[in-house]
């Protein structure tokens, strides 16, 4: 089986599922955005200064091609508004859209020096990025599952959809 690569906006909860997928399905766990940290030795605030967000979506389309056998992946927000890094994901595993409102995201993400976007925007701007991204996560996913549920709820969809996925293909 390939990877399951897990979307969606900021705080919408990647990681955190994603930590209990692989507990539950016994894949091992890997967050795009700390592989990015480790391999380039530079946290995410200081690739966006130094190179800029575009440096940051290349590094993304990089380092995710790595994470194609047997992981639970936990994208970063915008891995997936890249064509080439969306077609990637969707050709080589099963991506997964983590649908959650965006008051709930911004809840979680306020105030988070780490991350470069929610630094240099405001709520409103914020906002806006959300409901642009939401029509690229849906478009560029295989499936959705609600995020808003309970984690063992969400861990159980994903784990239904990825045996579907082994046994049938594409959904």
């Amino acid at each position: 089986m390939s990877s399951v690569y897990l979307c969606g906006f900021m705080g919408c909860g990647k990681s955190h599922i994603g930590r209990q997928l692989a507990a539950a399905s016994g894949k091992r766990f890997v967050d795009l955005d700390r592989v990015i940290v480790e391999r380039e030795s530079m946290t995410i605030p200081e690739i966006f200064d130094k190179f800029g967000e575009p440096h940051f979506r290349m590094l993304e389309a990089k380092y995710i091609r790595e994470l194609n056998k047997e992981y639970i992946v936990a994208t970063g927000g915008g891995a997936l508004i890249n064509e080439n890094t969306a077609r990637f994901a969707r050709e080589n595993g099963l991506s997964v859209y983590i649908n959650v409102s965006f008051e709930t995201c911004y809840a979680r993400i306020k105030g988070d020096k780490n991350r470069p976007l929610v630094v240099k925007n405001t709520p409103e701007q914020l906002r806006e990025l959300y409901n642009t991204r939401a029509e690229i996560y849906r478009r560029n996913s295989v499936c959705m599952v609600n995020g808003n549920a309970r984690d063992t709820v969400i861990v159980g969809e994903i784990l239904k959809l990825t045996k579907y996925f082994e046994e049938y293909g594409r959904i």
